[in-house]
Formats: C-alpha cells, structure tokens, sequence
C-alpha cells in the first residue's frame, strides 16, 4: 500500500484552496511537451496535493490546443496516484439545474483534433475503457461535494465535444436523443490518458447552463457561465479540502493501477525505443518489467 497523492485538475480559482500546506509551484518538464502550467503542490493533512491549472493562470490555453498528453505526464511524473477532474458542463437535462455536481462515470468522445494516446506506432496498446472512472475515487469525490454544499448526482454520461464554439440546437438536442446527461469540451481525451497511465480517474461536472436546448433560457453565453461557475468554484475548492482531509490511512490499490499489464500488444523485439523512452513515466512500471 501506498500513500495518496491526490492531482487536481482544473479552472482558474480552484488553486485558493485554505488549507493547503507547502504551497509551492514547480515547473515540470515532460518528453511530451509543455503541460498546461505549472503544478501547484502542497498538502493538506497528510494527503499531497497537485494542482494543475487546465487552461493556464488566466485560462490561455482553448480546449482543442491542450497538451493532454503533458498534463497527466506531468501528474504521473509527480507521483500523483489518483486524478480528480473539476470542470464546468452544460446540462442536456431539465432535472439537472446550473450548480449541480454531476459525477460522471461515462463518455461519449466527439473530439477530433487532439491526439489521444501515448501509443502509437512502435508500440500499441489498448486499454480497456468500458468503465472510464474510478468508482471509488467518484464515490469519494461525491462525498465530499456534498459536504460542501453542492448539490450532486452520482452517475452520468459526460458528451465530450470539440469546441471551442457552443453546441448548436440541433446538437443539443441529438445529444439529448443519445441519452447524454451533461456536455463539456475537456474531459476527453484526458479521462483516456489518465487510463493509459494507470491513473484512476473521477470527473466532476460542475453545471452552468443548459447548452442550446432549452427553450425557456437563452442560449448559453460566456458572461452567464462566468456567474455560476463563481458560485461553483467556492464549493468546489471547498470539496477538494474535505476530499482531502478524508483520505485517511494508506491507499489501498485499484484495479486501475494495474492496467496496462496485458494491454501491450508489440512483441518486445519490434518496440521502438524512443517511443518507450518517452514513456518512462507513464508505463515505465510495465515496460521495465
């Protein structure tokens, strides 16, 4: 058993987390690039925390320009051991009201113009991603929105759109047709990185809107995300502290963890060697084996 190191992922704000102890940012370079910003580390109690601003301090980066190869590299090279990933969504469902927690645990990725695997050719892998998140780290994270005032549905499905324009109506509606709970454009191919790197994964959808579908509110526009997401934010800061607080004792493993064993498909002899000097980090554990 191991202890918890706990990455954060997500928007401008959440970085004023009270509590955190040590607090020092820290440049970290990976063979993929540069990630999104520095990592912001600390601790709170006995849990390390990382955190990593998804778009940059001043949010610089649109979704579709993301190194999201980089950004879990950077986490798994920290040691992180678990990803919990704050963003906000646009709902595709009357029940699911702005400043609603929803705690999705699975995708449709509608994404095009990102790359969306650390392997490729010279060494292939295929993960398995019937179950996209961590159904403990979700459980957990659920928990701790709700202590700290959000109101939280557990379970969802998250559409993963390219951006960075908003859905038209049609759209919306279509994605409503597919059984989609909520929409955002960053949660993929992150969430599919973070497997490939043996990292569970939890995502919470924070509400601001109601995308382009319904009739009874305006379009969603940025100046009415911004007002809710400020309202978010608080209790999501607030949520990564009892998260925090509540991981208590030695982290016990997850199936996750040990993913990639029987996922590589390249016989040993064909690998290439840059490819797997590249991921010394992200599948070193297996690769050195």
């Amino acid at each position: 058993m191991t202890n918890w190191v706990l990455g954060i992922v997500g928007g401008s704000g959440l970085y004023e987390i009270e509590g955190l102890k040590n607090r020092r940012w820290v440049k970290i370079d990976t063979p993929w690039g540069d990630p999104s910003d520095e990592l912001l580390m600390g601790e709170i109690g006995a849990v390390k925390l990382v955190f990593l601003p998804r778009h940059g301090r001043g949010h610089r980066i649109p979704p579709s320009d993301l190194n999201f190869r980089a950004n879990i590299d950077a986490l798994k090279r920290v040691g992180c051991t678990d990803i919990v990933s704050l963003s906000a969504v646009g709902s595709l469902r009357e029940a699911l009201n702005p400043g609603t927690f929803v705690i999705a645990d699975q995708f449709i990725d509608r994404t095009f113009a990102r790359v969306k695997s650390f392997f490729g050719q010279g060494l292939v892998a295929h993960v398995s991603m019937a179950h996209p998140t961590c159904p403990r780290l979700s459980s957990l994270a659920a928990a701790a929105a709700r202590a700290a005032g959000a109101r939280v549905i557990e379970g969802g499905t998250y559409l993963a759109m390219e951006g960075p324009q908003f859905s038209t109506k049609a759209e919306s509606e279509l994605y409503r047709s597919w059984g989609c709970d909520i929409i955002g454009m960053t949660n993929m191919p992150e969430a599919k990185l973070a497997r490939e790197a043996e990292l569970p994964y939890a995502s919470v959808g924070m509400i601001t809107d109601y995308d382009g579908w319904h009739e009874e509110f305006a379009p969603v526009e940025v100046a009415n995300i911004l007002a809710v997401l400020l309202e978010n934010s608080s209790k999501a800061r607030d949520a990564v502290q009892y998260l925090a607080t509540g991981l208590t004792g030695p982290r016990t493993p997850s199936p996750i963890d040990t993913c990639l064993e029987g996922a590589i498909i390249t016989a040993p002899e064909a690998r290439d060697p840059a490819l797997i000097a590249k991921l010394d980090a992200v599948a070193g554990r297996v690769l050195r084996g």
